[in-house]
């Protein structure tokens, strides 16, 4: 398929300047055709696969940062990806015919560059290759994916987001899972539940006898107390009885001797 008719399927009615993204690969033309300068918001530009010889009709994309050009026969005329891309900041020129370090120093001026691939190109087989493309090109962070210290790039912004997410997942997981600790302060609490229950009962159970004891000396004392107050009642009472029946006699006493007299 012709590069024009693929980027007027890509658009999808859509005009130029609405486009962000736009993926071209496996197209084939020799050079870039059907791109202008009024995509003015394009930020990612894909054309791997595209039997290119030529960046020299790249419009002005002011936006652009991402630009894929792999498995291509470009093999000079870099330079012109500052003027028209300033601020490009990924650039993958893998599986091109580049053999020169001076091809690749063409990207000096690509202040923003901080991702570079030249992975399956001639110029990877040099003597001190990448420690003559991190001094040529010093703005660059990763060459083919690594840096100098052959630390692996991040494949996107996500993926470090991803990769603090884990980390922060794995401190989580380094101070212990927390079903285990609740488990164990379930069962505790439980354990301490039960020992209060238990001393609580052993409580209300001495009370309770302690109770039983006062409550039983109160009554013996009651039945006593009781019991003594009747007797003496009773023995008051059988007093005041003879006393009367005492007086009764010493009246009829005098009248009976005053009846004997008479006779």
């Amino acid at each position: 398929m012709e590069m024009k008719k693929r980027i007027t399927l890509e658009l999808r009615n859509r005009s130029p300047a609405e486009v962000t993204e736009l993926v071209l690969d496996n197209c084939r033309s020799s050079e870039i055709e059907g791109l202008s300068d009024g995509y003015k918001e394009l930020e990612f530009l894909s054309m791997a696969n595209v039997e290119l010889t030529s960046l020299a009709k790249l419009p002005k994309l002011p936006k652009l940062r991402k630009l894929e050009l792999s498995d291509n026969s470009i093999s000079g005329g870099l330079d012109v990806l500052a003027e028209r891309c300033p601020n490009l900041t990924y650039l993958n020129l893998s599986g091109n015919k580049i053999k020169d370090l001076s091809t690749v120093e063409a990207l000096t001026n690509l202040k923003n560059l901080k991702s570079l691939d030249l992975f399956n190109c001639e110029v990877t087989n040099l003597d001190d290759y990448r420690e003559n493309i991190f001094q040529r090109l010093p703005q660059i962070t990763y060459l083919d994916g690594f840096d100098q210290d052959d630390n692996e790039a991040p494949d996107s912004e996500e993926d470090e987001d991803d990769e603090e997410v884990e980390g922060y997942e794995d401190e989580e997981d380094e101070a212990g899972p927390p079903g285990e600790y609740e488990e164990e302060d379930d069962d505790e609490a439980e354990s301490d539940l039960g020992e209060e229950e238990e001393e609580e009962e052993e409580e209300v159970g001495l009370s309770y006898l302690m109770k039983d004891e006062i409550h039983d000396e109160e009554d013996d004392d009651d039945y006593v107390e009781d019991g003594g107050e009747g007797e003496e009642d009773e023995e008051e009472e059988d007093e005041e009885e003879a006393a009367a029946d005492q007086g009764e006699k010493r009246k009829r006493d005098p009248e009976d001797e005053g009846d004997e007299d008479e006779d």
